[in-house]
């Protein structure tokens, strides 16, 4: 048999320029300028002295390391009480991102099809109506639907729901049968929205849904527990995400963030009514998660490195590769975005006039909470406070100011 001995002075060259490689890399890498970071903390702190926000948590993860993780401002208006790292946020819709976590995982173990219709898990899932006008509500009448609704559609948003958050009839409609009105659990919640009429035709247009909460309801048609229960043992306890879940703890209570509003004088107050933090019975996809930045780095970090952390592999690079790309067939009505399933991602620059990679991919929660995964940049960004009512400003300074830093 013919044997190749490798001599010791090729050897050494190899593992010379292997070195010399490593080192190019290394150096190809791009860093935060902790200089230039510094005009994000200050705008907040700014905004915090002009009374536009409590207080806030930032958290930078770039190259494998925490870069920047700081507390501004109060967490309670009333009381004065300092904001501090570790406290938690009433996150809504941030909770969407990991329920399309926890239904992709579900989808790696062979539990359905993306393109199946709902129906075939949920048999009453069926005979949906379309309002002719969503400006005149239910009264405005209906026509019946073509389409069967898939679980991709509402993946991606595209199944013709709406939220009951936005303007118009139908709108107010739904959120007062949704959010306004006794649900006891998550199939209460969502036999109430598959009897309420669509804002649209199945696949034909892309509109911000409660499409999750379907979702939620079919986490726990396919595992047999409920969704809490399916996050906590699935996701939260491998990833250690110690903080985040529907209900909270008394200590974790204590730690909470209070939601403030600006009233009708243009002061920041303290809003009345304060989200319940226990004996939550509705396990939501649209909303319902209590978690901190901490946390949440630990969810995106998991993402952000192919599906694997704590040597679990939660879902397979391909799937988030699938997640990540537009899955909306360009009806997405973010210039230069797409929407992929559970996320908006970024697709060009040019025409998006914003700061970032392409194939970025971010969302946001109610009450101004944001982050955003680069996996161009080895990068996760988290921005948390507690403002009603939503405004994306943040979310847009967030993406300027950490990407004006790198250097």
């Amino acid at each position: 048999m013919l044997k190749t001995k490798l001599f010791p002075s090729a050897l050494i060259l190899f593992l010379l320029s292997y070195g010399v490689f490593a080192q190019s890399v290394l150096q190809e890498q791009s860093l935060i300028s902790l200089d230039r970071l510094a005009r994000y903390e200050n705008m907040i702190d700014q905004h915090i002295d002009q009374e536009k926000i409590p207080g806030a948590v930032t958290l930078i993860y770039k190259n494998g390391e925490v870069i920047q993780h700081k507390a501004y401002g109060v967490s309670d208006v009333n009381s004065n009480e300092p904001m501090l790292k570790n406290q938690l946020f009433f996150i809504q819709s941030m909770s969407k991102p990991i329920i399309t976590t926890g239904i992709m995982m579900l989808y790696e173990e062979g539990y359905f099809q993306l393109n199946d219709p709902v129906e075939k898990y949920l048999p009453w899932f069926k005979d949906f109506k379309i309002a002719n006008n969503p400006s005149l509500g239910i009264a405005g009448g209906t026509r019946i639907a073509k389409n069967k609704i898939t679980i991709a559609q509402l993946l991606s948003h595209t199944a013709g729901f709406s939220h009951g958050i936005a303007g118009g009839k139908l709108e107010e409609e739904i959120g007062e049968a949704l959010y306004r009105s006794p649900q006891e659990t998550i199939e209460s919640r969502v036999r109430t929205l598959a009897s309420l009429p669509l804002i649209g035709e199945p696949g034909e247009q892309w509109y911000y849904s409660a499409s999750p909460d379907v979702l939620s309801l079919l986490i726990e048609t396919f595992s047999g527990m409920t969704t809490a229960d399916f996050l906590q043992q699935r996701l939260f306890d491998p990833l250690g995400m110690k903080n985040t879940g529907y209900n909270l703890n008394e200590e974790q209570q204590d730690r909470m963030v209070q939601v403030h509003t600006i009233d009708e004088n243009g002061n920041l107050i303290k809003q009345k009514n304060q989200t319940p933090t226990s004996g939550n019975t509705v396990y939501g996809g649209t909303h319902g998660l209590f978690s901190t930045t901490e946390d949440y780095l630990k969810f995106t970090r998991m993402l952000l490195n192919d599906g694997e952390s704590n040597g679990i592999q939660f879902l397979s690079p391909k799937t988030i590769e699938l997640m990540t790309m537009d899955q909306a067939d360009g009806l997405y009505n973010g210039a230069g975005h797409g929407f992929g399933f559970g996320f908006a991602v970024l697709e060009d620059l040019a025409d998006a006039k914003k700061l970032g990679s392409v194939g970025q991919y971010f969302w946001s929660g109610a009450y101004c909470t944001f982050f955003f995964i680069d996996p161009k940049e080895d990068l996760i960004s988290i921005f948390m406070t507690q403002m009603n009512p939503y405004s994306n400003y943040w979310g847009d300074k967030m993406r300027q100011m950490v990407y004006q830093s790198i250097q």
